[in-house]
């Protein structure tokens, strides 16, 4: 027989979500139980924005030897050792692995349960087949996990999801990289500039998070000039050769052409881990890939005690909305059935390429969505080049392309979308600016010191003010050095 237990709050997942809502919610004083089938340690931590950072400031400092005698310095040969490479990259990522870890450990015993867990009801979950848990309320935080083609399995350890390259015990010579989306870009760029030929391959023209056409065009030429990226590939055949992939495809230029990897890397996109929970027991409405349908607000399903949060509500797996999300259905779980919209932040994307991509507020896409036959959404663009922007020209980093969106009549900020240097700075600065409803007018009040990368920000929003309805011309000449910002 099963242990039977009554919890006020259950909640289904140990990482960056469901940690959220078990502070939340046991700080309420409720009675909470936190459910988790392993492995411990979050998807950042683990296998997402630790390790691949780790990776990426390895290449950085690759390429900023190769960017030396730019600058006169002699660096001489430089030699890259593909396993002290990956031994500082796992020694670091373990290191953030424990303090997750340190953190899980922290939770009394009697409130972890160790199993998976399948609902057998809408206030009952099943563990394994060792433990019931009756609860009051239920927050789902499972996470997500790769998903691509099921016949490339017959690849065998040829093929690897984006997770396993941060286990790799050494770099190899050459890899197949399907996905130039987020995850794909930043681990082609790196491994490339780690002295490993990047082959990428996508489908359907995306590239990365972007929706501004213009934008998008920009990044396509640049990353096009350090790796081969076709973003509609069309490939004949992928089959394994000994300890290679042999793959025939169309190239961009060359017509249809044959080469040999040591790895396929599929990044070509995550599932949420729902399908394994039972949901077909409930009563529950499904979005058309199975995944609960939830209020972002609230994070409430149609099943009103049932909350969802993190990657698996298949928002945006971001760890700092997964923790926002997380921290919602933990109050409001632990509250129920008194719910309350909780604080969502402005919307803010980061992809660590070099130069950086970013996301903040409402896209392109979304603001061209509002326009319908009934109704025209008036909104305008202001943008800046960064291959004459002072400080970026400076530091040889002067590539990228910012696009800003404000309302014309409010002369309200919007959003932004760009591929810039150090654009995690000014993406931050825009997303503050963004939920503090600015106008484009009042941010142009705001300093920006001289010589900085921020300066190309103002002629940006200098171009946008000039564009709305309510804006006018301001001067972005710099007269002390000559140049633009």
């Amino acid at each position: 027989m099963p242990e039977h237990i009554q919890v006020d709050v259950a909640i289904i997942g140990s990482g960056s979500a469901g940690l959220a809502a078990w502070r939340t919610a046991s700080q309420a004083g409720k009675k909470v139980v936190i459910i988790e089938s392993g492995p411990i340690g979050t998807t950042c931590a683990r296998v997402g924005c630790m390790p691949s950072k780790l990776l990426i400031a390895a290449a950085d400092s690759a390429h900023a030897v190769r960017q030396a005698p730019l600058f006169g310095i002699q660096s001489g040969k430089m030699k890259i050792d593909g396993k002290k490479v990956m031994k500082r990259l796992q020694d670091e990522r373990d290191r953030f692995v424990k303090l997750v870890i340190d953190s899980i450990d922290s939770i009394p015993a009697t409130n972890k349960i160790s199993g998976r867990a399948r609902f057998i009801d809408a206030h009952t979950l099943m563990v394994d087949e060792h433990t019931k848990v009756s609860a009051n309320s239920v927050v789902i935080a499972t996470g997500s996990r790769a998903s691509y083609p099921f016949d490339w399995q017959a690849l065998g350890d040829r093929l690897v999801i984006n997770d396993d390259v941060f286990n790799w015990d050494k770099l190899p010579q050459s890899v197949a990289l399907f996905g130039p989306g987020v995850i794909g870009l930043e681990l082609g760029q790196a491994l490339q500039r780690l002295g490993v030929k990047v082959w990428m391959f996508g489908r359907g023209g995306q590239l990365g998070p972007f929706s501004d056409e213009k934008v998008r065009h920009y990044a396509n030429q640049l990353f096009a000039n350090e790796f081969y990226l076709d973003l509609d590939a069309k490939v004949q055949d992928m089959h394994r050769v000994d300890e290679q992939v042999a793959i025939t495809f169309t190239h961009l230029e060359e017509g249809n052409k044959n080469i040999a990897v040591d790895y396929v890397i599929a990044a070509t996109g995550r599932r949420p881990n729902v399908d394994q929970l039972g949901l077909e027991v409930l009563d529950l409405a499904l979005d058309d890939k199975g995944v609960p349908i939830t209020d972002p607000h609230t994070m409430q399903t149609s099943i009103k005690h049932i909350f969802l949060a993190g990657d698996a509500s298949n928002q945006l797996p971001l760890l700092h909305e997964a923790n926002d999300q997380g921290r919602i259905a933990g109050h409001n779980a632990a509250h129920f059935p008194k719910v309350s919209p909780g604080l969502r932040h402005s919307a803010l994307a980061i992809v660590f390429t070099a130069p950086q991509i970013a996301l903040v507020g409402s896209t392109y896409a979304q603001l061209q969505a509002k326009t319908t036959a009934e109704r025209h959404f008036n909104f305008a663009v202001g943008e800046v080049s960064f291959e004459n922007q002072g400080r970026s020209r400076l530091m040889a980093k002067n590539q990228g392309l910012l696009r800003v969106y404000g309302e014309h009549g409010t002369g309200r900020f919007l959003g932004a979308e760009m591929l810039a240097p150090d654009a995690e700075h000014i993406a931050h600065l825009l997303a503050w600016a963004h939920q503090s409803k600015m106008t484009v007018a009042h941010m142009l009040t705001l300093p920006f010191y001289h010589p900085v990368i921020e300066e190309g920000l103002r002629t940006a929003l200098r171009d946008l003010n000039a564009n709305l309805a309510l804006g006018a011309p301001i001067e972005d000449h710099c007269m002390e050095c000559g140049v633009g910002d």
